[in-house]
């Protein structure tokens, strides 16, 4: 068995925990899908964002989410499907101060702040179809 560092451990646990996450938002929205779209439509409906913007959005999350969860999961493209998680909570944070919504964009920014400290530490992924893992 691979015995793996610190940081290493840390970055594998981190990376499973962010897809595992990201991949469940996709699995929890995909049957009520039409439903999660029209929440996003009426919830947004007082914002300066178009309509078709919004509408277009909400039926492409989901489904951008699972993507980028199922790479986290298997380590595979980790670096640009964590680029991607943070270009997801960029345009989740720019909708939530549209709405005013303090709170989730405190949440939001928690988010980032993981997807960052995973880019910094990205060196240290193992377990992983990026790269062979360094033997102990």
């Amino acid at each position: 068995m691979l015995k793996l560092t610190n940081p290493a451990l840390a970055f594998v646990l981190g990376r499973l925990l962010l897809g595992l996450n990201f991949l469940m938002h996709f699995l929890v929205r995909l049957p009520k899908l039409a439903g999660f779209r029209a929440g996003l439509m009426k919830q947004f409906a007082t914002t300066p964002l178009p309509a078709p913007l919004v509408e277009a959005f909400a039926t492409v999350l989901p489904f951008v989410e699972g993507g980028i969860g199922l790479l986290l999961l298997l380590g595979l493209f980790t670096r640009p499907a964590l680029v991607a998680a943070m270009g997801v909570m960029m345009s989740l944070v720019l909708g939530s101060n549209l709405l005013e919504e303090w709170a989730t964009v405190g949440s939001q920014m928690g988010y980032g702040l993981f997807i960052f400290a995973l880019i910094l530490f990205c060196q240290h992924n193992r377990f992983c179809f990026d790269r062979q893992p360094v033997p102990a």
